[in-house]
């Protein structure tokens, strides 16, 4: 009889202090594509007006967003066959060299092409980070950990407005004009990141054979560019206009050849659509979407709102978003330690819906003359909402994948809620905008605030303040007045409180019609997550699963080849030896 040694646990394959290096650098990754999306929004204006384009602003935004959202599931499905480190590094280095380029950009057309650049090294920043997490902790322990990531994702939203608006406020820093240092500023934080990463993100890569599916990167640009263009642009061009449509029907027939792809290729799509047989992917890529919605919309709109309505500047609106971001890096962190404890996470979800939608409805009642820690309360409930919600459907559906989808399932999860983000900012815009003219006509018929107006509008001395010639000038033609928040909008900072006291009013009324949309949409993923199946969390990482089935795999091979008695892991076992034959 013979025996087989019994199997011991396997040793992890990274200690807890190479765990953290590896870390830090995913989050300097992090927070470079988080940090850029803050800092350029407070510098736009600033941006346009130097390189004389501010009709042509919206590219700039466009470029990049679109680009960073298609290259995500692509960066997901290489990084699954190449391996995570050099896909990161590249990552990295396109972002960076897009800084540079847009740093130095003269004109409005260039800096939208480098800032396209930049969105292609951001898809890959924005969903490696989360993707080699899943790598090296078990779906229990990564909820420890992600709070971290939403911490840099908190602080960028705080300090990039701050930080933005001291760079383009400056006439030059070191000879070079302030606004370039918007872009500039990236290259030491990338630098940082590039060194961390060369030196302490060794990551074991167990590769297998697998075809590159190049229709399906093709046919998602074919579907995802045009519909995310007009999403954005639509409301610009309007929605029937001949080339609404024709991206409409060029996105359709994107759709239709992505999936006829992706069925073609099996296990190696560059979105398998097999991921989609598990229920608790599927529901979390749906929920991932709507959440996505109502997010950007609140982070969108409720910024413009403080300015406009609040009188906050960029920078002092960036400091009131401190509820909101608070409230998502105390929940989330919360959250993490509760289901690394007890590796239940079903409730999240409900819960973070439930809380997003007490936030929208608390901001559904604010009106013009409402304190602004009015809105820090609504602020502060869609945070704690977010904070439960973004890490948790991450953890889902990386948990409802094997090792070898776990970078495509996770660029995957982030791609939706991006689209979810993009539709959400451009169909928000969209009713905030139709809706302005109409709330600001009401606004103005209201019979108090008309005589309001009319009472300063006749005052001697509001008359001679050139500071009020603006209104003023759109009083003495009514039809202007429906499109006065199109355009620059600085004159209701400076103006008698009198005569913008209606505007106000209008642009509130407007942006309450965007948060009941937000809550509608809230609401849905609230009834949904009833439906989220969770499956227990695996306590063993994707990369130790990989490890253990490479072993496993080479041990079979082994055996083959000598010819064992046994076969490799089935404990001890008495072998049935054949009867020797008698000599003769």
């Amino acid at each position: 009889m013979q025996t087989s040694p019994q199997p011991t646990a396997a040793a992890p394959l990274m200690t807890h202090r190479q765990i953290m290096f590896v870390i830090f650098g995913l989050m300097a990754g992090m927070f470079l594509s988080a940090l850029d999306q803050t800092i350029v929004g407070t510098s736009m204006r600033t941006i346009a007006d130097d390189l004389d384009g501010m009709a042509l602003q919206a590219w700039v935004t466009t470029a990049y967003l679109i680009v960073s959202c298609i290259s995500t599931p692509i960066y997901g499905k290489l990084s699954d066959i190449f391996g995570r480190r050099p896909l990161f590094l590249i990552a990295i280095t396109i972002f960076l060299i897009g800084s540079l380029l847009a740093g130095m950009a003269n004109s409005m057309y260039e800096l939208a092409a480098f800032r396209a650049i930049q969105g292609l090294g951001a898809g890959g920043l924005m969903a490696l980070p989360l993707t080699i997490m899943g790598d090296m902790l078990a779906p229990r322990e990564r909820a420890k950990y992600q709070g971290y990531f939403l911490a840099v994702f908190g602080i960028s939203s705080v300090i990039g407005p701050l930080i933005g608006g001291v760079l383009s406020g400056s006439e030059s820093i070191l000879g070079i004009t302030g606004w370039r240092w918007v872009f500039l500023v990236n290259i030491p934080i990338g630098i940082v990141a590039l060194v961390i990463v060369l030196r302490y993100l060794h990551i074991p890569h167990f590769a297998r054979p697998v075809r590159i599916d190049w229709w399906g990167a093709t046919t998602v640009i074919l579907a995802a560019v045009p519909l995310l263009l007009v999403a954005e642009q639509g409301r610009v061009w309007g929605w029937n206009s001949p080339a609404a449509i024709a991206c409409y029907a060029v996105g359709v027939l994107g759709i239709v050849g992505f999936i006829l792809a992706e069925r073609m290729m099996g296990d190696d799509a560059l979105i398998p659509l097999t991921l989609f047989r598990s229920q608790t992917f599927s529901m979390a890529t749906v929920l991932g979407v709507l959440v996505g919605f109502g997010m950007f919309g609140a982070m969108m709109t409720v910024p413009l709102y403080l300015q406009l309505v609040n009188g906050a500047t960029p920078t002092q609106s960036g400091f009131l978003m401190l509820p909101m971001i608070g409230g998502l890096m105390i929940s989330s962190i919360a959250s993490g330690q509760i289901i690394a404890r007890t590796g239940q996470y079903r409730i999240f979800p409900t819960i973070g819906t439930a809380f997003m939608s007490a936030g929208f409805l608390t901001l559904t009642f604010l009106n013009a003359d409402r304190p602004v820690w009015f809105t820090m309360i609504g602020m502060l409930l869609i945070g704690l909402g977010l904070g439960q919600l973004m890490q948790t459907l991450t953890i889902a559906s990386q948990n409802s994948v094997g090792q070898r989808d776990m970078g495509v399932a996770t660029s995957a999860s982030t791609f939706f809620r991006q689209i979810g983000g993009t539709l959400g900012t451009a169909v928000l815009f969209s009713v905030l905008f139709t809706r302005i003219p109409d709330t600001l006509r009401a606004a103005f018929s209201d019979p108090v605030a008309l005589a309001s107006v009319r009472a300063a509008a006749s005052d001697p001395t509001v008359q001679a303040d050139p500071a009020n010639a603006t209104i003023l000038g759109m009083l003495s033609n009514p039809a202007s007045v429906g499109g006065a928040l199109d355009g620059d909008t600085s004159f209701l900072s400076t103006s008698d409180p009198r005569l913008t006291h209606p505007f106000l009013v209008g642009f509130n009324d407007a942006t309450i019609t965007v948060f009941w949309v937000s809550l509608a949409v809230v609401l849905v993923a609230f009834v949904l997550s009833f439906f989220l199946k969770a499956p227990p969390l695996r306590e063993t990482s994707a990369m130790q699963e990989a490890a253990n089935e490479d072993a496993a795999h080479q041990a079979q091979l082994a055996a083959d080849r000598m010819g064992a008695l046994i076969e490799p892991g089935t404990g001890t076992r008495e072998i049935e030896l054949p009867a020797v034959p008698a000599a003769r």
